[in-house]
């Protein structure tokens, strides 16, 4: 039982910070082009 007095806030605050990272990365631009790299993959680099 005294286990659940560290677990549960511990819980919370890693689902915040979760929650902080996803927000930050949606802000930053992160998920703007999913479909991109894996189309990119098909055409060859140009060399200059």
């Amino acid at each position: 039982m005294e286990m659940l007095y560290i677990m549960i806030p511990a819980v919370i605050f890693l689902g915040v910070v979760a929650l902080i990272f996803l927000i930050w990365s949606v802000k930053s631009g992160q998920f703007e082009d999913l479909e991109g790299p894996g189309h990119r993959i098909f055409f060859d680099d140009e060399e200059k």
